[in-house]
């Protein structure tokens, strides 16, 4: 198998690894600092934001212009336009079975409904991620270097981050829901089960379908600015009134580390 295969497949283990980390959690805590948590999100989203440009948009431009055919900001806006819509109407999927179920089932399947749409979401939210990991590796060139490959693993570090709260999310309230502590960290970590299967696909089809590189790597980078920006952000901003700029400042913190990467190693 190609290297840079097994490479991404490598990494996302790694963010599924992350995963199971935080679903591990609910083993040892009935629930997490929240001040904890909301750094690493913050953290998280300012590495994902940062990532988006310099690792996924910025190479998307120079790969487009190099081929023929549609200008470079049109292919990369219709690659960012769509990785966005495609998480958009993710999340409203999830949304309307869950409005569906609730509507339909019983106050007896109540509970069960609850564990599925939160397991089913959280799974359907990593498939971008893996995607995310699994085409910035597949973008690799051949002889590719040091710097090319850190800028890889960079995005699979903050998709990384961002997971382990993401694990946590899912054991936690499942062990609330009176699930057994094994019950709900198995189910957490099966949430990002997804990413390497979804890695290695985004990763198989970038080196093998050239042409689609460009839109594959701006379609990694709409999706991760919206789960950045409308699930991540907003979550890590939460008790603002306790600590005012701690997860702000993991924000800056997570976009400043991640450019002075990309710029000083690119």
């Amino acid at each position: 198998m190609n290297p840079i295969i097994l490479m991404a497949l490598a990494a996302t283990i790694g963010t599924w690894s992350v995963t199971a980390l935080g679903a591990a959690t609910v083993v040892f805590f009935k629930s997490p600092k929240a001040k904890l948590l909301n750094l690493m999100l913050g953290f998280a989203s300012g590495v994902m934001i940062a990532a988006s440009f310099w690792s996924l948009l910025q190479p998307a431009i120079e790969r487009a212009e190099a081929r023929p055919g549609l200008p470079a900001y049109f292919v990369v806006t219709i690659g960012f336009l769509c990785g966005a819509i495609f998480m958009w109407i993710s999340d409203k999927i999830v949304s309307f079975a869950r409005r569906r179920v609730d509507s339909t089932q019983g106050k007896a399947n109540e509970r069960l409904n609850r564990i599925i749409m939160l397991v089913l979401s959280i799974t359907l939210h990593n498939i971008p991620e893996g995607l995310a990991v699994g085409v910035a590796f597949g973008a690799l060139p051949d002889g590719y270097s040091t710097e090319a490959l850190m800028g890889a693993v960079t995005i699979a570090v903050g998709i990384g981050l961002q997971n382990f709260p993401e694990g946590a999310a899912v054991s936690i309230p499942l062990r609330r829901e009176g699930c057994s502590r094994k019950k709900s960290f198995l189910l957490g970590q099966a949430s990002g089960i997804v990413e390497p299967i979804a890695g290695l696909a985004g990763s198989l089809l970038v080196v093998y379908v050239e042409a689609l590189l460009p839109y594959a790597l701006s379609f990694a980078a709409g999706a991760m600015i919206l789960v950045a920006v409308h699930e991540l952000i907003p979550e890590c901003q939460r008790n603002q009134k306790t600590h005012p700029y701690f997860a702000t400042m993991g924000i800056v913190s997570g976009f400043a580390i991640m450019m002075l990467l990309d710029v000083m190693l690119g």
